[in-house]
């Protein structure tokens, strides 16, 4: 789990292709702190796993389905990303809850000053404005960003300065690609409230009535 603060801009080194995975050698400075095997650092919003590491630098692996889902696979040696270590239980939770798993990938329509600030509006696909809505969390490429606004097909997040510095959103121009991961309390609230006669796996129709009104009274909620 983490909280889509950015702490740092890390340099790829190489990225190794195999026939349907990858190996990404990545510069880093704060993230190695007590770095050890098996750690998790999100990658541009991607949650990989430590395979190795020696002084000032990581690895980590990418599997086909991260490749084809993510900006990952369009990396080349040099690029910038962003890295964040995974949220400890007593943190404090600066930015929103985010898991490291992509929902998909999208690409950056418009980037405008706005006084201080660069707004940047991203079209994306379904899976991902599905859970978009103004004022919501949303991360991109790893960072916790507030939604502006939005329309059937985009949405507009806005960068201050700090933010354009400390990660890769600020390096972006327009035609760039980049991850989505929606907030994963809506996908839960989602879920609680169920689909109205589904039918499970052995093709008996079950009704789940949901989270309801009458549902929230029933066990005195209100």
């Amino acid at each position: 789990m983490f909280t889509g603060l950015v702490e740092e801009k890390g340099r790829i080194i190489s990225l190794r292709r195999g026939a349907d995975s990858a190996r990404l050698k990545i510069k880093a400075g704060l993230v190695m702190d007590g770095i050890q095997l098996g750690d998790s650092i999100a990658v541009n919003g991607v949650c990989l796993t430590v395979t190795s590491y020696d002084m000032g630098a990581f690895t980590a692996d990418v599997m086909a389905e991260t490749l084809a889902k993510t900006n990952l696979g369009a990396l080349q040696s040099g690029d910038p990303v962003n890295l964040e270590r995974a949220l400890r239980l007593g943190d404090r939770l600066g930015g929103h809850l985010v898991s490291g798993h992509i929902d998909g990938v999208g690409t950056i329509t418009r980037m405008e000053k706005h006084d201080i600030a660069t707004l940047i509006t991203i079209a994306a696909p379904p899976a991902v404005m599905h859970y978009i809505v103004k004022k919501g969390s949303v991360a991109v490429d790893g960072t916790s960003l507030t939604v502006v606004d939005h329309d059937e097909e985009s949405f507009i997040v806005s960068l201050i300065p700090h933010t354009a510095r400390a990660t890769v959103l600020g390096q972006k121009k327009p035609g760039d690609r980049v991850n989505l991961e929606g907030d994963l309390i809506g996908k839960y609230v989602e879920r609680w409230m169920g689909i109205a006669g589904r039918k499970e796996n052995d093709g008996v129709e079950k009704t789940q009535r949901g989270i309801t009104a009458e549902f929230l009274a029933e066990y005195g909620y209100f």
